[in-house]
């Protein structure tokens, strides 16, 4: 029977609620539990697919397809069973799914309620989500006194209710704030933050106590005191220069055991090696390469946090440190592509939208003409398309139908059906919900052989997808003839997955490609990713280069 912890927060957000609990979920693992994660988000959208990068940060999507909350990412880089639909959902998902039953009239005529029949829907999700596995780490969205979490709160602790002595544990996230003008750390919003916990019914067996310094003993002593927590149980967790150290952080205080302890486990002691072999490649690099990631999310980079992550597990792969500056593409469009010269690779991530897109497509242009490694993901591959079916193809007027619907050359439009991961044929047009209507979750196609991708890559690539607008195979050929090489197709509809330049003839590039896929979301630290580790030995192929000539 699985066994649960369930990780709330307080006081503020933002503070690393996922990064903490996906930090215990790798020590339990590293304990030789059999460890799952699920997030329960109170927002009242269906899913995170339609709202702004700026308000959400990352939409991180699973092998299933499920568009999910960017902690699903942390909770992959941390632990090894892969997410899935099951492992996230929204205070939208319930409402929707406890409508649609009183319609079917499976409540029996009852007055459908929040408690019991909301409360007992997010059970039914939570127990759903978590079969098969020992331990279920449960992380609840927003902080204590949201009216928006409210019911996840009470469904936890009918939860526990329900489910008796050592088979649930509640660990709580809360702030420490240092004020420099008294020059001291305030413990009061933390007892505040419990005891508002306390009042819903729940009793934290351990409190994470987030500062930007170690909290002293005392300070420890009185939160111990005033929360009614065992004073073992106020874990101090200060700010780290990489996530990767906060594992052994939690497990040097005790966390695990404590977690343990209520749940009435006895599973072998931790093996952290594998986290501290992560820091230490992290702290002792042998070189560093800057990339330069063109983008429009710039001031916001928990848009790309995947991403960002991904290029960081390739440092780490290739002992190299992968300094990481973000360009606004607007910039570009105004300014001109100068600013790029002093990276040795770039980046274009992907994004939807027409604003920037003309900075993106310029950016892609200066990477090709001045032999410079690019990596164009998504919207990325997009414009490098676009761009060399502009300038290489004589398509002078190509683009996507998404920037100018009456484009003379649209090479990349919206392509109306298609067969999504379960074999079902969907279909959208420009009127389509904007969610739900892209290409989601893993696909497989072959590799075409002698390419930088089967190189990367081998015979058969896989990875998961998050887009509407596709690279329009009316125009495939002519970009072909003028040099582009398609190196992989999908089995069924054979659209673009892979197109990258030659590294010999006319057009030879030594490091050029675009995927339309995502791959930054099956990155891990412990494995790094084939295609970013070879973009990152490309940068410091190209860097080695450039010294060499100014040498000479």
């Amino acid at each position: 029977m699985t066994k649960f912890v369930f990780v709330t927060g307080g006081v503020v957000s933002s503070l690393g609620k996922g990064i903490a609990a996906a930090s215990l979920a790798a020590i339990l693992e590293s304990r030789g539990l059999k460890v799952t994660m699920l997030k329960l988000d109170p927002y009242i959208n269906v899913d995170p697919g339609t709202m702004s990068p700026f308000q959400h940060g990352e939409v991180f999507v699973t092998d299933d397809g499920a568009e999910t909350d960017l902690d699903l990412g942390h909770y992959e880089r941390f632990i090894t069973p892969k997410m899935k639909k099951v492992n996230n959902f929204t205070t939208g998902q319930i409402y929707e799914s406890v409508i649609r039953k009183e319609r079917r009239g499976e409540y029996l005529g009852k007055t459908v309620q929040v408690i019991p029949h909301i409360t007992n829907e997010i059970q039914d999700y939570i127990h759903r989500g978590a079969e098969g596995y020992e331990v279920a780490i449960v992380e609840i969205g927003g902080t204590v006194g949201d009216i928006e979490s409210l019911p996840f709160l009470e469904a936890a602790r009918q939860l526990a209710l329900r489910a008796g002595r050592n088979s649930t544990a509640f660990v709580h996230l809360t702030l420490v704030p240092y004020l420099a003008s008294a020059g001291e750390l305030k413990t009061k919003p933390t007892q505040h933050s419990v005891q508002k916990l306390r009042e819903i019914g729940i009793s934290p067996d351990a409190l994470l106590c987030r500062a930007d310094r170690r909290i002293p003993d005392d300070e420890r002593a009185k939160i111990s005191l005033f929360s009614n927590v065992r004073e073992e149980g106020v874990i101090s967790v200060w700010d780290a220069d990489t996530i990767y150290k906060i594992p052994q952080m939690l497990h040097d205080q005790g966390l695990d055991a404590i977690v343990c302890d209520c749940l009435a486990l006895s599973p072998r002691p931790a093996d952290l090696t594998v986290w501290n072999k992560l820091v230490y490649a992290l702290e002792n690099p042998k070189a560093d390469v800057t990339i330069g990631m063109v983008g429009k999310y710039v001031d916001l980079t928990e848009s790309y946090k995947s991403l960002t992550e991904a290029l960081r597990h390739a440092g780490i792969h290739t002992e190299s440190r992968v300094n990481i500056e973000y360009v606004d593409s607007e910039e570009i469009e105004l300014h001109g592509t100068g600013a790029l010269n002093k990276f040795d690779a770039i980046l274009v991530p992907g994004g939807f939208g027409k604003r920037g897109v003309e900075g993106k497509i310029a950016a892609a242009r200066y990477a090709r003409e001045n032999q410079i490694p690019y990596l164009g993901i998504c919207l990325g591959m997009q414009v490098a398309l676009i761009e060399y079916a502009r300038n290489k193809a004589g398509l002078v007027h190509a683009n996507s139908t998404e920037f100018d619907d009456n484009t003379e050359h649209p090479v990349v439009a919206l392509i109306n059906e298609w067969q999504n991961h379960d074999g079902k044929v969907e279909k959208r047009d420009a009127n389509s919900d904007l969610g739900g209507t892209m290409r989601l979750g893993a696909q497989t196609c072959e590799v075409k052989p002698g390419t930088l991708a089967a190189e990367i890559y081998g015979a058969v690539v896989t990875e998961r997808h998050r887009h509407r607008y596709e690279a329009n195979n009316h125009y495939l050929g002519r970009v072909e003839d003028a040099g582009l090489v398609v190196a992989a197709r999908t089995p069924t509809e054979s659209l673009c997955e892979i197109m990258e330049l030659p590294r010999s003839g006319d057009n030879a590039h030594p490091w050029y490609m675009g995927v339309q896929y995502h791959p930054e979301f099956k990155s891990t630290p412990r494995d790094g990713h084939p295609l970013f580790i070879s973009f990152i030995k490309a940068a410091l192929a190209h860097k080695q280069a450039l010294s060499e000539r100014k040498a000479a």
